[in-house]
């Protein structure tokens, strides 16, 4: 008997998930025997449902959500032997990984659009001991980004993270970082570090063209803006896409990169899927095709 999970959070997608439960659990009902829904009630709720249904060994487990409640439902099946077959349905803000999948970001034409045939490996990025399916931010950026507080999602959608992030970017408040990437050191200064897992970051889909959701491959770009004018010249570069090293831009695909700053006296947290993570140093590792995934 095949049995998949439905979690929802209510909160999401400007409190309609309500709406889509229904569509959902319909559609879902054509191909597997049993559909359970699970609905969240606070934090950590779809990672726990998540891991308890691969415990169950449960064929497919689909989250109905923003980006934070997709990775809590992929962070939940990332570290299990057993790991179901993994949808979801966006609700967000951004949508970073439906955007990278095809996914239609309207919910009903995503659930119109299921289809249990159509699915694709997926690589996992870890950090220190949490996942990510899209992006790790470090620097300028992300702090700004921790800032933004659920009003100014609702009312700007993701324009709410890039207001934010410039008015930061003009401070020009930069770091010295050191980075061992697949063993090699190096200094660089710079105002913000990306470190993306699929083409798409804060809903802009061209940021990095080459990274693929199953290349087995970290992408990170930087900007090298050790004053104000030098951001000037960054930022253009940054939203038009980095597919390699500029003079403005830096850019490598890695396997592994241990992170941290030079001033180990500062503290500084990264940003993992829209959500504060970790204080520096972190070590960041991608698990390659680690899930199977609709889309």
């Amino acid at each position: 008997m095949k049995k998949a999970l439905l979690i929802i959070n209510p909160s999401s997608g400007g409190e309609k998930a309500k709406e889509y439960q229904q569509l959902a659990q319909e559609k879902l009902n054509q191909s597997f025997d049993e559909v359970k829904i699970c609905q969240t009630e606070q934090k950590g709720d779809a990672k726990s449902f998540a891991k308890k249904a691969a415990n169950e060994k449960y064929d497919s487990v689909f989250v109905m959500g923003g980006d934070g409640t997709v990775n809590e439902g992929i962070s939940g099946l990332a570290e299990e032997r057993y790991r179901p077959k993994f949808g979801f349905f966006p609700l967000g803000t951004v949508n970073d990984l439906a955007r990278a999948l095809d996914i239609p970001l309207d919910p009903k034409k995503a659930i119109a659009n299921f289809s249990i045939t159509k699915t694709t490996p997926l690589d996992i990025g870890k950090i220190n001991d949490s996942y990510f399916m899209n992006v790790v931010a470090i620097g300028t950026i992300p702090e700004a980004i921790n800032n933004v507080d659920s009003e100014q999602k609702t009312k700007f959608g993701k324009l709410a993270y890039f207001i934010s992030g410039f008015k930061e970017l003009s401070n020009n408040e930069t770091y010295s970082f050191l980075l061992t990437i697949d063993g090699k050191k190096q200094e660089i200064t710079s105002s913000t570090l990306l470190i993306g897992s699929t083409n798409s970051i804060g809903g802009f889909e061209s940021l990095l063209p080459e990274a693929k959701v199953d290349d087995g491959k970290l992408h990170l770009i930087y900007l090298k803006d050790p004053s104000l004018i030098d951001t000037i010249k960054a930022v253009p570069d940054l939203l038009k896409g980095v597919a390699k090293a500029t003079e403005n831009v830096g850019y490598l695909a890695f396997d592994q990169a241990v992170i941290s700053l030079e001033n180990s006296d500062k503290k500084l947290a990264t940003n993992i899927d829209g959500d504060k993570g970790d204080i520096l140093p972190v070590t960041i590792t991608v698990l390659p095709a680690h899930l199977e995934v609709y889309h």
